[in-house]
């Protein structure tokens, strides 16, 4: 179903986007696809085109054919950017106008933010920061707004929006301001563009809703990203464009009855500052036809122009250091950006395995994989990081607020010392029955925490280069995917489980965090925002899709590296793998308090190894239990284990570690939930208990039994091989992956879920 269906468009949009354009085909289809990628999805986009001689006026056309919210209206002759708005804004209909120019691009979420704030604090007009760009990475992308501007929304009155519009002046430039407007205050004022204008209309518009009365909200959130490049019409201050803003500025002090003083000498200033931009062009124009005593006489007669033409060679001049200092990237080998806030340093815990499994099969095609974290919380609560050799897959590794020393990535912030000191006391003092649970507060989880403006900048900084494709982990970091500033890039997002759907698991062993905030209707329309999905698990796939019926769904089991046979272990011993995610934390409570005893009570010699950083959110072991903490080298560990423990209560989606014990070979006792979702190839390859002395007498009788471990051992591996091969598994993505990249940014993906299995069917849903 067309997303534009569920919205009857005989009836007003709740957003009107007005898009004027002229010769736009090289940025076009991008700016309308940014558009239509807004969780809004009550709009209509009017693209206003000026007579357009390029390919412009077809593109909007073959859009518009899928998607009626789109409108085209053509002219016969240039009129420019104004006329064009003009006309658009004569048929628009929606309660809101946005503005947005069509070599742009708009956030997913900037409308809806916008137009809540503007309900909310009662404006009439508002505007977000800009992201300042370059398409072809002249320069690093910056924000508009700097400083306090940058801090908290605030209000823009005449006065102020006249001292922000002096060329050169200091502040940001508000005209640059793409606003959303009102529409029934533009009905009421009788309010149009001043079509004179082809350079500064945006900021003329504005100022004359001010004069009549409008309340102008800025919200300094980096939700418009605005493209600078040679065709930039706003950025050629030439002495034609030069010389109609003066003639409306002087209009306008001669038509305005000012009363009030500063008012007065705001607006003088700025048109003072159009005259010192008109004598930097002649300064300009005389050094160009190296005509030296003109330029002398330009300097004498208007000394501010020196500083300018300082501003402006210092801007070259770093311009073309950044071109120098950048690394060239061989563009015949496709670049892959996997964005992720995991704390990966080798295959440590289920997600990390998963996503390192992942990065190999697509550096397995060829192509160059990169790792990128846009935030220090990816090291948790420690001040450093040390990388396994799993992570020599990836091409290049960075992670926000850090150097890196060799194998460690090490933040140079002091309090991060202090916190991981804390965690270590924290511990020492649960591991000594001290206290029951970490006396000093953890961190917010960090998969899950909101992208903050340093993040933003970060990830435009360093993932356009590398991002011909990009990876999400997680739903949470769809929200960065357009600040790669890559609109030709196709994307994934790592479901890893759906994770909203375990709320009422979580709240019932009281666990706070991600799982218990996240509506459904949220994630669906995180997951949304990514043109492909990668789900673990075909239960919960299937659930996605429904919810999600014209989006694109893969499915990627974690695959496994099987064993030549199986390995029944020393009798005596138990072992637990997991990580201090909160399902593990509380399935080894669970197995600790209320089935060891009884284990031991019928086996005596049992023993119980606890692999992975769960030891470090547990307390004190009763006998025979050891506590190993992180093991870089797993294998021996399950080589000599006896029975797997896998008890889990809560939790879906990944299953890695259960599937890793099988590809050991080794017999398990697991629960139903150890099962969900693979159920139908692993049924009756562990042993399932729920109850504790079920539990506890599943786990003795595999001790006793040497023949039985054999036998559930040789079961698993068969199902693990017939079902869970690097290519069942991962095939249907990399497949996808390499489509996707060979067809540039026109892969027409199918509309489906894939999965392929040992008989090589394709399953579609």
């Amino acid at each position: 179903m067309n997303v534009a269906s569920k919205f009857d468009i005989r009836q007003p949009p709740k957003v009107s986007v007005i898009m004027a354009n002229h010769n736009g085909a090289a940025y076009l289809a991008h700016s309308i696809a940014s558009v239509l990628k807004q969780s809004l999805k009550d709009i209509e986009i009017i693209v206003a085109d000026d007579a357009s001689t390029d390919r412009s006026v077809e593109i909007t056309r073959e859009l518009l054919a899928h998607d009626p919210r789109i409108r085209l209206l053509t002219n016969d002759r240039n009129t420019g950017p104004a006329a064009a708005r003009n006309r658009a804004l004569d048929v628009a209909k929606g309660e809101w106008i946005a503005i947005v120019d069509s070599d742009d691009l708009i956030h997913p979420t900037r409308l809806s933010t916008l137009v809540a704030a503007a309900e909310r604090n009662g404006a009439d007009i508002v505007g977000d920061d800009l992201l300042i760009f370059d398409s072809n990475h002249g320069f690093r992308p910056k924000p508009l707004l700097t400083g306090p501007w940058a801090r908290r929304q605030f209000w823009v009155s005449a006065c102020d929006y006249l001292r922000l519009n002096r060329l050169y002046g200091r502040g940001p430039i508000l005209g640059y301001v793409k606003p959303v407007i009102r529409s029934s205050f533009l009905a009421a004022n009788s309010a149009r563009y001043n079509e004179a204008l082809w350079v500064g209309e945006d900021y003329h518009f504005v100022l004359a809703l001010l004069r009549a009365g409008a309340k102008f909200l800025i919200i300094p959130q980096l939700s418009y990203f605005y493209r600078k490049h040679t065709a930039s019409v706003s950025h050629r201050l030439r002495a034609d464009t030069l010389q109609a803003l003066k003639a409306a500025d002087v209009a306008l002090s001669r038509d305005w009855p000012i009363s009030e003083r500063r008012l007065r000498a705001a607006l003088k200033r700025r048109i003072q500052s159009v005259d010192i931009a008109m004598a930097f062009d002649n300064l300009l124009n005389c050094l160009r036809a190296r005509n030296w005593p003109g330029a002398v006489r330009v300097v004498v007669s208007c000394p501010k122009t020196l500083p300018r033409l300082l501003s402006a060679f210092g801007e070259r001049t770093r311009r073309i250091v950044s071109r120098l200092k950048a690394v060239p990237s061989n563009r015949s080998v496709r670049q892959v950006c996997i964005l992720s806030r995991q704390r990966v340093v080798g295959r440590t815990n289920g997600s990390s395995s998963y996503l390192l499994d992942l990065a190999d099969a697509v550096a397995g095609l060829g192509f160059d994989v990169h790792f990128l974290s846009p935030t220090p919380k990816t090291l948790g609560r420690w001040p450093y990081l040390s990388l396994f050799d799993d992570l020599s897959v990836f091409r290049s590794i960075k992670i926000r607020g850090t150097f890196r020393l060799g194998r460690r990535f090490i933040s140079p912030d002091p309090s991060r010392f202090i916190r991981g000191t804390l965690a270590i006391v924290d511990a020492m003092m649960m591991r000594t029955g001290v206290t029951s649970k970490a006396f000093f507060k953890k961190d917010p989880y960090s998969i899950a925490q909101p992208l903050t403006r340093a993040d933003q900048l970060f990830l435009a900084r360093h993932a356009p280069q590398i991002s011909d494709y990009l990876i999400a982990d997680y739903c949470f970091l769809t929200d960065a995917l357009p600040f790669a500033l890559r609109s030709d890039a196709k994307s994934s997002v790592i479901m890893h489980d759906f994770i909203s759907s375990r709320r009422d698991q979580f709240s019932a062993i009281s666990a706070s965090g991600l799982e218990t905030n996240l509506t459904e209707d949220d994630e669906c329309e995180m997951l949304g925002r990514a043109d492909s999905i990668l789900a673990i698990q075909w239960e919960e796939a299937k659930s996605v899709q429904y919810r999600l019926p014209n989006h694109q769904i893969i499915v990627a089991p974690f695959a496994a590296r099987p064993a030549d046979e199986p390995q029944p272990g020393q009798d005596d011993r138990i072992l637990f793998v997991g990580s201090a995610a909160a399902p593990n934390v509380d399935g080894l409570n669970w197995f600790v308090y209320n089935c060891w005893q009884k284990i031991k009570t019928m086996h005596p010699q049992a023993k119980l190894d606890i692999a992975g950083t769960v030891g470090r959110s547990m307390g004190p072991m009763p006998p025979g239990v050891s506590v190993m903490g992180l093991v870089k080298d797993l294998a021996p560990l399950y080589r000599d284990a006896a029975v797997i423990i896998s008890p889990l209560r809560i939790g879906s989606g990944l299953k890695v570690k259960l599937i890793e014990a099988l590809s050991h070979g080794k017999s398990i006792v697991g629960t139903t939930r150890t099962l969900q979702g693979v159920e139908e190839q692993l049924a009756d390859t562990i042993l399932v208990a729920d109850e504790p002395q079920c539990f506890a007498d599943a786990v003795v009788g595999l001790l006793r039994d040497r023949e039985a471990r054999t036998r559930l051992g040789s079961r698993g591996l068969d199902r693990i091989r017939a079902h869970f091969s690097h290519e069942n598994c991962y095939g249907a993505f990399t497949r996808h992956v390499a489509s996707a990249l060979a067809a540039g940014s026109d892969p027409g993906p199918s509309r489906s879920l894939q999965y392929q299995d040992t008989t090589d069917r394709a399953f579609t849903g």
